[in-house]
């Protein structure tokens, strides 16, 4: 048999604890072609969707799935998100939560659907970072990441990185816009 996931259980807990203390919990959703949520609304790659009693109908958080009703611009949806697709869920109110690693094919971003971001670490790893250890499973959210470095979104004329703007030796890490 199997191991099942903690990953679902580890998201009812936080939605409980949420709604119990009265705070909104939200899911952060990594879009890809197994997702059904409101195109309309996602951005990067990205959707946040309001999982609190009041926004939804139907709510059901099982192991393989996200289920629920929702509207979206007055207008009755349905949604469906496979766990695997849940990248994070956190209160609104305090952003403590968890975020979990999304496996994710390059986000589709605004545009005629032909572009995709490319994520491009221009950084040399330090010896610090060295000593750091690396955890693949989930980890808590209280706000941003101390370890976190902010990326940019960096138009390229080109599919080919030598068009890319490669930042210094002591820049941060950047998106690529890639057509």
């Amino acid at each position: 048999m199997s191991e099942v996931s903690t990953k679902p259980y580890l998201i009812r807990a936080i939605h409980e604890w949420a709604v119990d203390n009265g705070f909104t919990p939200y899911l952060a959703v990594a879009v890809n072609e197994k997702t059904q949520v409101p195109r309309e609304f996602v951005k990067a790659g990205e959707i946040v969707l309001n999982v609190s009693p009041l926004a939804t109908n139907k709510l059901r958080l099982g192991n393989e799935w996200v289920e629920f009703e929702a509207r979206f611009g007055g207008k009755a949806r349905e949604i469906m998100v496979p766990i695997e697709q849940v990248s994070a869920i956190y209160a609104r109110e305090n952003g403590h939560g968890m975020a979990f690693e999304v496996l994710k094919p390059l986000a589709e971003i605004e545009g005629d659907g032909n572009e995709a971001v490319q994520f491009v670490l221009d950084d040399e790893p330090s010896e610090q970072d060295a000593t750091i250890p690396i955890s693949a499973g989930p980890r808590p959210v209280e706000g941003p990441a101390s370890d976190s470095k902010p990326m940019a979104v960096v138009k390229s004329d080109g599919p080919d990185e030598k068009n890319a703007k490669k930042p210094g030796p002591k820049s941060k890490s950047h998106l690529t816009r890639v057509k």
